[in-house]
């Protein structure tokens, strides 16, 4: 195989979920397709870094400042549902009963991986309480030694602040990913919350 076939095969097996195997026959798709349409996939990647930005109320990713989520006024704008990462914002919007905002960390605390309380957007989520007067700040990161340590974090970061701190309940399965659980385990997660 060739220089190029090689480089692109490498660069898409670095994506999640994507083998060697697979990058390989995405090649080939895209060698075997149209050339308009590689050409639009190209310019499209190109230009995805510069249209897309962090939301300034709740760090969401999206192609509007603020975002569709935080905008949308049919949503309880009083409660604020805490999330490590924006597949698990995904996640919890997609089951379609919780209807309040979001708030997003993007990561947990791990001192091992060099992740400290700096690094994930608890300052923001402590104006936004300020400025919004929200009621409930529901903490929806995953059921592990990170997820509870950035639990408590959140918890003590809000201290006496007059907010009702809750903590979504059994139902996601210890050590496991949020993104990954179903809408019906996610609703009663969500449903059986318990205050910290």
């Amino acid at each position: 195989m060739t220089g190029a076939i090689l480089e692109m095969i490498d660069l898409l097996a670095r994506l999640p979920g994507i083998g060697r195997r697979s990058a390989t026959r995405l090649v080939f798709h895209l060698l075997d397709a149209n050339p308009e349409y590689a050409q639009r996939l190209g310019a499209a990647l190109c230009d995805f870094h510069n249209q897309i930005e962090r939301c300034s109320e709740c760090a969401n990713m999206s192609d509007q400042n603020p975002c569709p989520i935080c905008t949308d006024h049919h949503r309880d704008d009083k409660t604020v549902c805490v999330v490590e990462n924006i597949p698990d914002l995904w996640a919890v919007d997609s089951g379609g009963t919780y209807r309040g905002k979001f708030h997003v960390l993007h990561g947990l605390l791990s001192p091992l991986d060099g992740i400290g309380p700096d690094d994930l957007n608890v300052d923001l989520l402590i104006d936004r309480i300020k400025r919004n007067h929200i009621g409930e700040v529901i903490v929806a990161t995953r059921p592990s030694v990170e997820g509870e340590a950035t639990a408590m974090l959140i918890r003590q970061s809000i201290g006496a602040l007059p907010v009702k701190v809750t903590r979504i309940a059994s139902g996601v399965p210890l050590g496991s990913e949020l993104e990954y659980a179903d809408a019906r385990t996610l609703e009663r997660a969500l449903q059986d919350r318990k205050e910290m």
